[in-house]
């Protein structure tokens, strides 16, 4: 009998803690998903020869008051192996506008916010036709502090010749 309270406990725990590590998405949750890249080339688009997920990256949720631009809720999440990362928002933000935004790479040779793609705007409420839960944001990229040496040949590959259009 105790071998099979023993046998028991150690096939329940586990899943016990693996259901508290699992974020409650209820019925006024939203979650904001996205992922980080690192440009190799420093094009400033993704490509899949010249870009590459970050993982470790930091990235900041911020929502602002729209008339006084004051912060009214931030959090921080960091990006999975994969390069993914995910904010659980608990609460409606109406009226606010709300931005993920990059904060820190975690890759010494790819560290520079890539200029244009460092934030992308979410909209963290229920009123606005959108049905599903998931807010995906635009993916936000660094850059390498160095191109790689085939960039010279990739961006040809993506350069359009004046006379063709």
């Amino acid at each position: 009998m105790a071998k099979l309270a023993m046998l028991m406990a150690l096939c329940i725990l586990p899943a016990i803690a693996m259901a508290a590590k699992v974020p409650r998405i209820g019925k006024n949750t939203l979650v904001v998903q996205g992922i980080t890249y690192c440009d190799t080339c420093k094009f400033g688009f993704e490509t899949a020869e010249s870009s590459y997920p970050v993982p470790g990256a930091t990235v900041k949720l911020v929502c602002r008051d729209r008339k006084t631009m004051k912060e009214l809720y931030t959090d921080v999440a960091v990006s999975n192996r994969k390069g993914k990362y995910m904010f659980v928002v608990h609460e409606d933000h109406k009226d606010e506008m709300c931005d993920v935004m990059l904060v820190k790479s975690s890759e010494k040779g790819c560290s520079k916010i890539s200029r244009g793609r460092e934030q992308s705007r979410v909209i963290l409420n229920h009123y606005n036709g959108i049905a599903s839960q998931i807010r995906h944001a635009n993916n936000m990229g660094f850059e390498k502090d160095v191109s790689d040496v085939f960039c010279s040949e990739l961006i040809k590959k993506y350069q359009v010749d004046e006379d063709e259009v």
